[in-house]
């Protein structure tokens, strides 16, 4: 079954062409990115792989609405020379990942009227990216008709949540009237990584308890009881919790008070920092990871601070989440950071021997996608290196949509 994963953003367009059969037999037919919709110039750059050889083709013209992009990937897709598809009848489903739709849908369901308004319901909670979402949806509906649009929600994984953890201690009319609560993001990623888990394991998804740790520019963890979320880092928006590439996490709402009446700052101006400006950034001027870490192994004393404050509030969350998730299976590490930075695994499995987790400095050392495990030999604890596969979730649960199979 072909599905088209799409991703839409407020001026670009993301994309992935998928044969799928299931978790373990599939391939990526085509992938590619729309950006600079509506500016003078857009750019694309679309990869194929026939034969199993990268092809890349880039292109700038202009694209002034998300319709003209789609038309683009259309051609692109269908091309009689180049293309990977006849047709866009050959395309079962279009996934679409949309951020948030509040408490309403706790699972991917098809997009329907209904849907679509919830959608736009919920347009505050997250106005950079409903909106681009919902946009997404409409074009995608014109010009691929014949196949079956589906919703893949962001925070959908987290609703399993209880109250305990999902409530902020704030006036109960802010959650009854307003919706404040943690929904928690990078859903289909902590959903995909359970899974996988679960496979590596040999165990029923319900029966497996994990931490699972993804470490991009963007960061969470959630805590995974029964193959459930039971607790996650991120908030009412991604803004709360672990330290990232350029977010802040956690912090005292009253220091935000404190600056603003120093600096001047408009509430639009202080949110901007602490989502653009702080972080790795914040500390040491860069948020590349692998920047952090050269700068700190050339003596940059800030890098090494940045370095040691990300580290320890992951370390902090795993001993906060192992109180959530008894019997725990693993630790997980996912995402660019989380699977490709050797030295980072090794600062937060490092000093906290007490609470199981003893790292294998080879084996840690070690660069495969496929998922591996990197704890020492007779660790009471494993700890697995998993690479996570969001578009592979999203299509797989599109799939499930269009069969009948979505619980």
């Amino acid at each position: 079954m072909k599905i088209l994963v799409i991703n839409a953003g407020s001026s670009s367009l993301k994309y992935q062409l998928i044969d799928l059969e299931d978790a373990e037999h599939f391939s990526v037919l085509a992938t590619g990115l729309v950006e600079k919709i509506g500016e003078p110039v857009g750019c694309i750059t679309h990869k194929t792989f026939p034969g199993g050889v990268e092809r890349k083709i880039e292109e700038q013209e202009p694209l002034p609405t998300h319709a003209d992009g789609m038309k683009r990937v259309v051609a692109l897709l269908t091309d009689e020379q180049d293309g990977v598809i006849r047709d866009v009848n050959e395309i079962a489903g279009v996934g679409h990942r949309v951020l948030n739709c509040g408490e309403e849908y706790s699972d991917t369901v098809e997009a329907t009227a209904a849907v679509k308004d919830a959608i736009r319901r919920y347009f505050p909670l997250g106005p950079l990216h409903n909106p681009a979402n919902l946009m997404g949806i409409e074009e995608s509906e014109k010009v691929f008709p014949h196949a079956r649009q589906v919703a893949v929600f962001d925070t959908a994984f987290h609703q399993t949540m209880p109250p305990k953890a999902f409530m902020y201690a704030v006036p109960r009319q802010w959650y009854t009237q307003y919706h404040l609560r943690k929904y928690g993001f990078h859903g289909t990623s902590h959903k995909f990584i359970t899974g996988a888990a679960a496979r590596y394991l040999g165990k029923p998804v319900d029966q497996t308890n994990i931490i699972s740790i993804h470490l991009g520019n963007g960061c969470s963890m959630a805590a995974v009881r029964g193959g459930k979320c039971v607790d996650t880092t991120m908030g009412v928006t991604p803004l709360e919790g672990l330290m990232m590439g350029t977010r802040s996490g956690d912090i005292d709402p009253a220091a935000i008070e404190y600056i603003m009446d120093q600096t001047g700052m408009d509430i639009h101006q202080m949110l901007h920092a602490l989502n653009k400006e702080s972080g790795l950034k914040g500390i040491c001027g860069v948020n590349d990871m692998r920047e952090v870490v050269d700068k700190s192994a050339q003596g940059d004393e800030l890098a090494e601070l940045a370095l040691q404050m990300f580290t320890y509030r992951v370390q902090k969350t795993i001993g906060a989440y192992m109180a959530a998730v008894p019997n725990l299976d693993a630790l997980v590490f996912t995402a660019g950071i989380g699977q490709n930075s050797f030295p980072i695994r090794k600062r937060v499995c490092t000093g906290i021997e007490h609470l199981g987790v003893t790292l294998d400095e080879a084996k840690n050392l070690v660069r495969t996608d496929a998922p591996h495990e990197i704890q020492a030999d007779g660790a009471p604890l494993k700890i697995l290196v998993i690479p996570t596969n969001e578009e592979l979730q999203i299509a797989l649960e599109t799939k499930a949509v269009i069969e009948g199979n979505q619980p």
